[in-house]
């Protein structure tokens, strides 16, 4: 009986520890639950306002100072980039917080105008301290006046050489008054502004007051809401705008093509003169007017890269006796007079480079180019040796304008070429020769090309230039038609691409972009509508209706 009792003792002790030591371990498990919270739903709504001082949409503004407060911490983003003030300020305002802070203050250091509804659009730059919690497009307004203007316009804005414009995009309004030109969009801010808001490239402009404006958009380098040509695009509408009104309008963004100027020559070599110039100047001459030697002579070849004319002369100057030489610069029906300083410098010795790719395609032409004036070329010291040593025919072409030689000889696919350019094949402006030259080509297999084959429908004006361009929109083939016939692209590598046709309004062989001062407006282009998908050994056949 003694045992047993002390058996059913051992017994109780055991559970009651067991239980004790249960219950001990459930205690942790729960406090490691408590010590490891999931936080909760993520916040994502945006911040509040509470209040504004003034309050939004006041009349008969008079301070200086602007306090907008949120319910909770706010921080601002890019707020340089965002913000849009219309009618644009002259001093940019003070904008805090520059941290974080539950107040956006807005210190205005300009005199306000009389009678004029001022409108301040944040962008997508409020956002909440801790999620970054967008407060998109919160725009402020005010007026100096006694009643806010409440007058819309909106539109679209494209690119004339682009299928798409890229977002953002400035869209100006100027009022016309007593005060409007058509240069005032050269040296002031408009009356009015905003900007695309997403990628739609759609604009809206609020609180306009009526009258009649001008409408442009500006794609800028600096975002000071000034037209500067060489950097910016520019779209425009031709006729006046009139508010209030029901229309939408639609702009296409363009670079001018810049008027032509000449730029102060450069000696850059003995016996070479380098002038840049700005614009068209495919009709340049240039004679000189100091007096030269009876044996004078001179040969001039445009770079193919960048708008310079390199002018080569015979005999070379001692800068010593002759200091500075005068020519006269004619591009049409403009005449100038410009100087160029002469320095002591070495003579460039002939040098031939490759200006083809290595691998060719059929249609292909292999090139050199010269760094001094090329005077003559013998074929007969040009050999061309493909794979089988079988010596390969050709002729050859002298290209002034660019100074290349252009050497045409049949390609066969999967072909490697030897190239070999013998002395004295290549005779320069200067008597000197070349050095033996050895180069290479290759050609790909057939099956490495794909092809488009391409029927326009509803085409009705002519003549037409037809595009074919890659992911960057650089120009791969070219094609112009003066009638309604099959546009063929061959060899064209495996890869991207999109077609476009231009309509060669003025029949110059080109695109032409406008001009804002002339109130010209683009050459239309058209892309069509599908980016297309190019495989080796394929042909595809498409059809493009221009209507």
């Amino acid at each position: 009986m003694k045992q047993f009792a002390a058996y059913l003792y051992t017994y109780k002790h055991r559970a009651l520890s067991l239980l004790i030591l249960c219950l001990f371990s459930l205690s942790f498990v729960d406090c490691a639950k408590r010590g490891r919270p999931s936080g909760g739903k993520r916040d994502s709504l945006p911040p509040v306002i509470v209040k504004s001082t003034p309050e939004n949409f006041s009349t008969n503004f008079e301070g200086n100072e602007i306090r907008i407060f949120f319910d909770e911490y706010i921080k601002l983003v890019d707020i340089q980039k965002n913000l849009v003030v219309s009618p644009p300020l002259e001093y940019q305002p003070i904008i805090t917080p520059l941290t974080t802070s539950k107040q956006l203050r807005i210190k205005i250091q300009d005199t306000l105008r009389e009678n004029t509804t001022y409108s301040f659009n944040f962008g997508k730059s409020i956002v909440d301290n801790n999620e970054s919690n967008e407060f998109p497009y919160y725009k402020y307004v005010f007026s100096t006046g006694s009643y806010i203007d409440s007058l819309t316009l909106s539109g679209k804005i494209n690119d004339a050489l682009l299928p798409k414009a890229e977002n953002p995009v400035s869209v100006l309004l100027y009022e016309y008054n007593e005060r409007f030109s058509d240069s005032i969009v050269f040296k002031e801010k408009p009356s009015y502004i905003t900007v695309t808001q997403d990628s739609s490239n759609t604009f809206q402009f609020t609180n306009l007051k009526e009258g009649k404006y001008l409408l442009l958009a500006l794609k800028e380098t600096n975002n000071d809401y000034i037209f500067q040509p060489k950097n910016d695009k520019i779209g425009f509408v031709r006729d006046t705008v009139s508010l209030p009104t029901d229309s939408t309008y639609s702009l296409k963004l363009f670079k001018e093509i810049a008027d032509y100027k000449i730029a102060r020559p450069t000696h850059v070599s003995k016996n070479e003169i380098q002038f840049g110039f700005d614009g068209n100047g495919d009709s340049l001459e240039i004679s000189p007017i100091s007096e030269v030697p009876a044996d004078y002579n001179a040969n001039i070849y445009r770079d193919f890269e960048r708008d310079t004319l390199h002018y080569w002369f015979r005999p070379a100057f001692d800068s010593e006796v002759t200091d500075s030489l005068l020519f006269k610069v004619t591009n049409r029906a403009t005449i100038d007079t410009v100087e160029v300083r002469l320095k002591n410098l070495f003579a460039d010795s002939l040098k031939v480079t490759v200006a083809s790719q290595s691998t060719l395609t059929p249609k292909d032409t292999f090139k050199l180019q010269a760094n001094t004036p090329i005077e003559a070329i013998s074929a007969e010291r040009i050999k061309i040796i493909d794979k089988d040593s079988v010596e390969v025919p050709h002729t050859f072409t002298l290209d002034k304008k660019y100074n290349r030689a252009n050497i045409v000889f049949e390609k066969k696919f999967e072909q490697s070429y030897n190239i070999q350019v013998l002395p004295d094949a290549i005779i320069d402006f200067f008597g000197a020769t070349n050095d033996t030259l050895r180069l290479k080509a290759r050609t790909k297999a057939a099956d490495d090309y794909g092809e488009i084959n391409l029927t326009l429908t509803n085409a009705d004006q002519f003549p037409l230039i037809v595009q074919l361009v890659n992911e960057k929109y650089n120009v791969i083939q070219s094609v112009s038609i003066d009638e309604n016939i099959p546009v063929r692209f061959q060899y064209i590598d495996p890869g991207l691409y999109y077609i476009r046709v231009i309509f060669d309004t003025n029949q110059n062989g080109t695109w032409d972009p406008g001009n804002y001062l002339r109130n010209e407006q683009p050459e239309e282009i058209k892309y069509y509508p599908a980016r297309l998908e190019v495989n080796g050994n394929w042909d595809l056949r498409e059809t493009f209706n221009l209507e």
